[in-house]
């Protein structure tokens, strides 16, 4: 079963507030986002493998550890996952990225796919999967199939804020994927948005409605 990890730390949960407050504006709110990304991006990656080299310093040689030749790659679903890129590459500067689009049917509340853009290795790679919003799962789910199907086998989600009903359809549908959140809240409403939640994150991101 795919671990569900809460990073609680007091500067994200600070910075998450803001984020949730209605009045709070798209500029602030990316800013935030990006901060937050950053933050989050130390604990996914917490368990990169390190292996020993030889450097130099000013005073006389040493053994040091370097991330050990992990190949890593960023892959938002659009459009909200954009916003959690550029903290996450602050952090992993040579990371690849890739696109997955999907949009959520007003209707019937299920993604519906249409773009996929990868790094042509990325079934070598660790792939990050970012999107603000963990709500019915669905977008989330049909992202990681897709790279399921292009070969990747190392993968992680790493979301803003998750409904428990995201998070059990994650673990059902890939119980091999680890899930990274700011904060789990309390449930989905009817039109399936996250309570207490922050709103359309895309449309806050970008200052759409």
């Amino acid at each position: 079963m795919s671990q569900l990890h809460i990073i609680d730390h007091p500067m994200i949960q600070h910075k998450l507030s803001i984020m949730r407050d209605i009045h709070t504006g798209s500029k602030d709110f990316r800013e935030l986002l990006k901060e937050i990304s950053l933050l989050m991006g130390y604990e996914v990656t917490r368990d990169l493998p390190l292996e020993p080299v030889e450097i130099e310093t000013p005073m006389r040689k040493m053994t040091a550890r370097v991330i050990s030749g992990k190949k890593l790659a960023i892959v938002p679903i659009l459009r909200a996952g954009l916003g959690m890129v550029d903290g996450l590459l602050t952090l992993l500067p040579v990371a690849k990225v890739g696109h997955i689009g999907l949009y959520r049917d007003e209707t019937t509340h299920q993604p519906v796919s249409y773009y996929c853009k990868m790094p042509f290795d990325i079934d070598q790679r660790l792939v990050i999967v970012t999107d603000p919003m963990l709500a019915t799962g669905g977008s989330a789910s049909d992202a990681l199939t897709m790279l399921k199907n292009l070969g990747c086998q190392h993968l992680r989600l790493m979301c803003l804020v998750a409904a428990p009903e995201g998070v059990k359809r994650l673990q059902q549908d890939h119980p091999d994927v680890d899930i990274y959140v700011a904060a789990l809240d309390e449930e989905l409403n009817s039109d399936a948005y996250i309570l207490p939640g922050l709103g359309d994150a895309g449309d806050r991101i970008f200052g759409t409605k």
